[in-house]
């Protein structure tokens, strides 16, 4: 009888639990700027993360924000933190806000949560 045998069983399951623990803990999901600007409904009032690139940013006296872009829209961002340099990848994570609504548009935003990524 091999004694490496008793030793593999215990370290594939040991395994399994750490790589399970890992992507539990690793939220790496995140919405598509399309699909939250697509259907402001589904999404106001809800936290996501997204992820893009920085296309601008804007500091006024009382506000901050920068709008971020992936394959499928763009949407403004608002922030207490430094705002990112323009064409920086970034990952945010908030909740979604109409900001107004005239007629058929409506203007979203994403608040960003603090202290966050």
């Amino acid at each position: 009888m091999n004694p490496l045998n008793n030793f593999k069983i215990p370290a594939v399951i040991g395994l399994v639990c750490i790589l399970a623990i890992a992507a539990v803990s690793c939220d790496v999901r995140t919405t598509r700027i399309g699909d939250i600007v697509n259907h402001p409904r589904d999404f106001n009032g809800k936290e996501v993360t997204i992820s893009g690139e920085v296309t601008e940013s804007f500091s006024m006296i009382f506000i901050k924000y920068f709008m971020v872009r992936d394959d499928s829209g763009e949407i403004a961002v608002v922030t207490q933190r430094t705002l990112p340099a323009k064409g920086e990848k970034i990952k945010v994570k908030g909740s979604v806000k109409e900001a107004f609504s005239i007629g058929s548009e409506t203007a979203l935003v994403l608040i960003e949560k603090p202290g966050i990524m």
